[in-house]
């Protein structure tokens, strides 16, 4: 196995609520990547905390209290950095555990994924939807919510997955498992009608390329990454979002916000193998990426 370089050294630490503070972006492993991509994308100075409890996951089959008690020393570790928002990029968390969560984090403006119901509702035009999701998203009190106020006369079929988080933990983006496991999940679905898919777990999006090629062309395909990547930026103070876009309102982009204190770096850490997190993380981010042991 290769030694791995030492951690990089941590960003200035910030006050909250300040330009240059970082945002906390968590997910039970590397699945939150499909978020953090979107983060980046859309606030590309803004600098970047990201933690994989890869040596926890998959939440989808674990008690709602081990869940929630994962998702709570998370975010003490990601508060103490300091972060001034964090994203919980899990959507078993959000489920389970979410309204709980901003209860104990009363102060520390927390921004959830959900699973794309409302939109995946407005698109049919079989009337009929399908969210793949873990064991406890399924059977989660959120989708329950979500279904009930957005379904109407739409029947929302939702579909665990069990084995797709652990087919991305291990990097098999493909290969004659992992084609059989999607097709094992969509197979219901599609027989039942459904035109929607609704990835309703981070980790699934490295698996459309798998998920489109078996559902065909007539079945769309939702992933609400984007729209959290939004959420953040209107919920993030006005100040910290200009200088994150390199905007001051009224004006073109600035070199300015480039030159903060830990401007547009993300740093990462894995409760799981160091060296297999940063080979995977590298590959899924897309550039090299030397991950930290999450101290937790």
């Amino acid at each position: 196995m290769p030694t791995l370089p030492p951690h990089p050294p941590a960003a200035p630490a910030l006050p909250h609520g300040d330009a240059g503070a970082a945002v906390g972006v968590f997910d039970s492993g590397v699945g939150g990547l499909s978020v953090l991509r979107e983060i980046r994308a859309l606030l590309p100075a803004q600098a970047l905390r990201y933690v994989a409890d890869s040596g926890h996951a998959p939440y989808g089959d674990k008690a709602a209290q081990q869940v929630q008690a994962r998702a709570e020393r998370i975010i003490e570790f990601l508060a103490a950095q300091p972060v001034q928002a964090v994203v919980v990029a899990c959507n078993t968390v959000t489920g389970l555990s979410i309204q709980a969560l901003r209860q104990r984090f009363p102060q520390l403006p927390l921004v959830a994924i959900e699973p794309a119901v409302k939109p995946a509702v407005a698109a049919t035009r079989s009337g009929t939807v399908g969210v793949l999701a873990t064991h406890n998203t399924v059977h989660s009190p959120g989708l329950a919510r979500l279904i009930a106020a957005h379904a109407g006369p739409v029947r929302v079929l939702a579909q665990a997955c069990p084995g797709w988080v652990e087919l991305v933990e291990r990097g098999e983006l493909d290969g004659p498992a992992s084609r059989a496991a999607v097709a094992a999940c969509l197979d219901p679905l599609l027989a039942q009608g459904a035109d929607v898919l609704v990835l309703g777990c981070t980790h699934y999006p490295f698996l459309r390329p798998l998920i489109e090629q078996h559902a065909g062309p007539g079945v769309q395909v939702l992933d609400p990454a984007a729209a959290v990547a939004r959420e953040l930026l209107r919920r993030l103070p006005a100040a910290a979002s200009n200088a994150a876009l390199g905007t001051t309102p009224g004006t073109t982009p600035i070199a300015a916000a480039q030159t903060l204190p830990g401007a547009g770096c993300t740093h990462f850490w894995s409760s799981g193998d160091r060296a297999h997190a940063s080979e995977l993380i590298s590959r899924l981010w897309g550039a090299p990426v030397v991950a930290a042991a999450l101290p937790v």
